[in-house]
């Protein structure tokens, strides 16, 4: 049977569709499902990209298919000057193998679980911080700053056993400034970035910030400066500095500072983002806050929650699940083809971008009944085993799934259930809707803003 030729979606636009994409990612590809399927390719700017919207057709990319694809694709070119050669984004699939392999023991459930404390107790403290505002109950929360603020103290102890609170703000700022300049690159890759523009400088100043404070944080440990840490209970920081490959060999300072940025760009992005959206999310959906509330309180009976409690707060864990159905901070990734290739019928040339968009995956009327709706329901065992694998990808799949992925799932269940156990948040009469704003990761725009109210 002849191959067919893949569909293509802005055919008319004379620039390849790039004008509607750089306008509107998301309606841009949304339409292109809608008048195509789950298969079709677009050229913005001549650069040569396939959508992949089926989950047979995913598992083929990231599993089946698995070696005739890497990461040396346009998404992953555009955010390497900030990951540079960290897991997240490293296109050499034989660096990639001995880093994943190195670092992979520290990132089990055993392992995570000796963070536990690190996440419920920096919670509690915000908690507390909130309390002490003045006239808190009427006052609104900037509840995604909050949240940031949150994920990089919760992952700078799990990291360096430090308190960096005012540096990491400096983070948090710099990674939103690199953040919003390089999804506006992607959707619009002209001028190119070496060029001297004011995008560039504001990039680079970024990056510059990011890297003094990991490098400032890893140089101080390995002075011996940092004394703050305890042999015996070792911080990831620790543990990667000790880890060695098969032939013994351990990690350079330099691999060890892009290793330790990936992680903390993606804790710190998986957590503020995921939470920032599940509070919004039960506060326009009552029913789903009060189920949320009784499994607390009948779980925890008042107490701050254990590791060891994950297993029982099944319900809480829904409302994770489906939070990131419906907003995965990580929407979308991309595979380059290295070689020609076929997906269901049709011809790949090699060298296209595959992209991945779980933003619309997840939405995929054939797999999800009432897509749009907040559902925690959707995760049921039952309704779990009624979906295909690739059905739901919020961490990726295949040989590179995220790496955190144990860690982040592990932090989201807990710190919504300390704070559900005697708060809520509360949307303000007449609150416009928060929409999505897709940069490189998914963010709500604007962020969430909510009023703090005791249960």
């Amino acid at each position: 049977m002849a191959l067919q030729e893949l569909p293509t979606a802005g055919s008319k636009d004379l620039f390849g569709g790039v004008l509607a994409f750089r306008r509107d990612q998301l309606g841009f590809l949304a339409d292109g499902v809608h008048r195509h399927g789950d298969l079709f390719q677009f050229r913005p700017l001549g650069l040569p990209m396939i959508l992949v919207n089926h989950p047979d057709h995913i598992r083929h990319v990231l599993v089946d298919a698995e070696a005739r694809y890497d990461k040396n694709a346009t998404l992953f070119k555009v955010v390497r000057p900030v990951l540079r050669d960290g897991l997240i984004a490293v296109a050499d699939k034989e660096r990639w193998r001995r880093q994943r392999h190195m670092m992979a023991p520290h990132f089990t459930p055993r392992t995570v679980s000796a963070f536990a404390d690190n996440m419920t107790s920096e919670t509690v403290h915000m908690l507390k911080r909130w309390e002490s505002r003045p006239q808190q109950d009427a006052a609104l929360l900037d509840v995604t700053d909050e949240i940031g603020q949150l994920a990089l103290r919760i992952v700078n102890r799990s990291l360096f056993s430090a308190d960096v609170s005012q540096a990491a703000q400096d983070f948090e700022r710099a990674f939103g400034i690199a953040n919003s300049e390089l999804g506006s690159f992607f959707r619009f890759p002209f001028p190119p970035l070496t060029w001297p523009t004011p995008r560039r400088r504001r990039l680079r100043q970024a990056i510059d910030s990011m890297d003094r404070f990991v490098s400032g944080v890893i140089r101080k440990r390995l002075d011996g400066e940092d004394a703050g840490h305890s042999s015996a209970a070792p911080d990831l920081l620790t543990l990667l500095l000790h880890t060695v490959d098969e032939d013994g060999v351990g990690m350079d300072v330099e691999q060890l500072h892009h290793e330790v940025l990936n992680l903390c760009i993606g804790a710190f992005e998986t957590t503020t983002n995921t939470l920032s959206w599940a509070f919004y999310l039960l506060a326009r959906h009552p029913e789903a806050e009060a189920r949320l509330h009784e499994e607390v309180d009948r779980v925890l009976a008042g107490r701050v929650p254990r590791f060891e409690d994950l297993a029982r707060l099944t319900y809480t864990r829904m409302v994770i699940d489906e939070t990131l159905r419906i907003y995965s901070p990580a929407y979308q990734t991309m595979r380059h083809a290295r070689e020609e290739d076929v997906i269901a019928g049709y011809r790949i040339p090699a060298g296209s971008n595959i992209l991945l968009n779980s933003y619309l995956l997840h939405r995929h009327p054939d797999f999800w009944s009432d897509p749009e709706t907040f559902d925690p329901d959707n995760f049921t065992p039952e309704r779990v085993a009624e979906r295909p694998k690739h059905a739901y990808i919020p961490f990726g799949s295949g040989q590179r799934v995220c790496i955190g992925k144990h860690f982040a799932l592990t932090e989201l269940v807990l710190v919504l259930a300390t704070v559900a156990r005697g708060h809520r948040l509360v949307l303000p009469a007449g609150a416009p809707a928060v929409e999505p704003d897709p940069l490189i990761t998914l963010h709500p725009r604007g962020g969430v803003h909510l009023r703090l109210a005791h249960r």
